[in-house]
């Protein structure tokens, strides 16, 4: 009881730390999404819920069942997937805003990306992509491609780990591939070890270090992956279908799409420890989560409407309200970029 008291404290500490250094740069924080619409947009928002800025991303929406679709380099890039048109818009943000810096096709209708190793990756229906990420923009073309272990269309989400990616597909495979020296796909990818009998729908992830924490939504189950196995299994109590996840120091709070709640847990070593069921409610069922500078930001979905929601957290973990706004489109993907991106 002393440890796990010990371990408590010291993560509250972490947590007040992350909080602090968070109100510094989290004023100049933005939220962004996409409209995923025919004519897809970049919508960008600050921290009160004011749309600042709206930009063409050279494509077509039309994700679904997807996390991640969005991602962000060094607090001045983003990536948003165009689904319909095959392609990855990049849009860089100067003192005029974001702009479209080009646009970059994939070698199948991309859903999820992320950047890390000097890369973007790019996760397609069927494929995993690596690019190069250079101050002008990304490499048009992949110096590294590998076909997913089911490679079925149920693609949900890709992370960054040490030296591999790792990749849900709801079909019930969680899997990772590994990384050359230089950041790029070599190799194919493998299923972990250890995936739970009662697998039922792998689908958001969020990863530090060489640890990546994925649900299992139909079985409302959260699941910690290290050294290609999954290690610690809990599940999701009174809330179902833990579908997203963000991580902001110790604590890691989930999405729940039919409950349209968040729940917050205490993460350390091999454990996952529910600590408050539902943190925070929402207007429809979630359909991604994002945290960055001590805010949470979470979109969620009732029809062809969608919300955005956005919270501070505290040294505690606690959420409050800090902004809503309504998107007339099912948006797709939520990040948050700022100045400790």
């Amino acid at each position: 009881m002393k440890i796990v008291n010990s371990i408590s404290a010291l993560a509250l500490l972490f947590a007040s730390v992350v909080s602090a250094n968070a109100q510094q740069g989290g004023r100049r924080a933005l939220v962004v999404t996409a409209s995923n619409t025919a004519s897809n947009q970049l919508l960008v928002y600050d921290t009160s819920g004011k749309l600042v800025q709206t930009v063409a991303t050279g494509g077509q929406g039309g994700a679904s069942g997807n996390s991640g679709g969005i991602a962000t380099w060094r607090g001045r890039r983003v990536a948003a997937v165009n689904f319909g048109s095959q392609t990855v818009a990049i849009l860089d943000k100067n003192d005029d805003g974001f702009q479209l810096k080009q646009v970059v096709s994939a070698a199948s209708s991309p859903l999820s990306v992320a950047f890390g190793h000097g890369h973007l990756y790019i996760l397609g229906a069927t494929t995993i992509e690596s690019h190069q990420v250079f101050d002008w923009g990304v490499s048009p073309g992949p110096d590294g491609m590998a076909s997913l272990v089911k490679a079925d269309g149920s693609a949900a989400q890709v992370g960054v780990l040490g030296n591999e990616l790792i990749i849900s597909e709801k079909s019930n495979v969680i899997e990772t591939v590994n990384l050359k020296g230089d950041g790029a796909i070599v190799g194919a990818p493998s299923t972990v070890a250890n995936i739970p009998a009662n697998v039922d729908a792998p689908f958001g992830l969020v990863t530090r270090g060489n640890d990546a924490w994925v649900t299992i939504a139909h079985a409302d189950e959260i699941s910690l992956v290290r050294k290609d196995a999954v290690v610690t299994v809990t599940g999701s109590g009174t809330q179902h279908a833990p579908c997203w996840l963000a991580l902001d120091g110790p604590y890691l709070f989930s999405s729940n799409s039919p409950s349209k709640s968040i729940s917050r847990y205490l993460v350390f070593g091999k454990k996952i420890i529910q600590q408050v069921a539902v943190a925070a409610t929402l207007n429809g069922s979630p359909t991604d989560i994002a945290h960055l500078g001590g805010f949470v930001a979470v979109i969620d979905g009732a029809g062809a409407i969608s919300h955005l929601s956005v919270f501070k957290v505290d040294g505690d973990g606690d959420l409050s309200l800090r902004a809503a706004a309504t998107i007339n489109s099912a948006a797709n993907g939520v990040a948050i970029v700022g100045d400790d991106d």
